[in-house]
């Protein structure tokens, strides 16, 4: 499985890659903006994204909305990996069209597992 992380924050990027590589046995491709992400995305067809909601410049909501507009890109599962899980946030990035949200901080240990699960859950599997 190919994974295209989206991320702002280095650490998240490289602690969520090493996981996801390592425990999770997923190929694992970074981008630190929404910009950089959309454009990886297009080129490489990954077969999920994990999408930080707050970066500068380009935020979770307007690269997911991207992402949709795109052919290439407009089916691709995208996975929000936030600190922001209010009620009403989770919400909100489900109708965006997420296949789910995780919670920062994550369980590096479980991490791998739960984007399986979310992908089976949101595929109807």
């Amino acid at each position: 499985m190919k994974v295209l992380i989206i991320d702002d924050d280095d650490d998240i990027r490289s602690i969520a890659g090493l996981t996801l590589s390592r425990v999770g046995g997923m190929d694992v491709i970074q981008a630190a903006s929404g910009a950089e992400g959309i454009r990886k995305a297009c080129d490489e067809n990954p077969d999920v994204i994990l999408l930080d909601m707050m970066m500068p410049v380009m935020d979770g909501s307007e690269t997911i909305t991207a992402l949709r507009a795109h052919p290439a890109t407009a089916a691709t599962p995208v996975i929000f990996l936030t600190a922001k899980t209010v009620g009403a946030e989770v919400e909100r990035m489900n109708s965006l069209g997420a296949a789910g949200v995780l919670t920062k901080p994550f369980d590096p240990r479980t991490l791998s597992e739960e984007v399986r699960i979310l992908l089976k859950r949101s595929s109807g599997s």
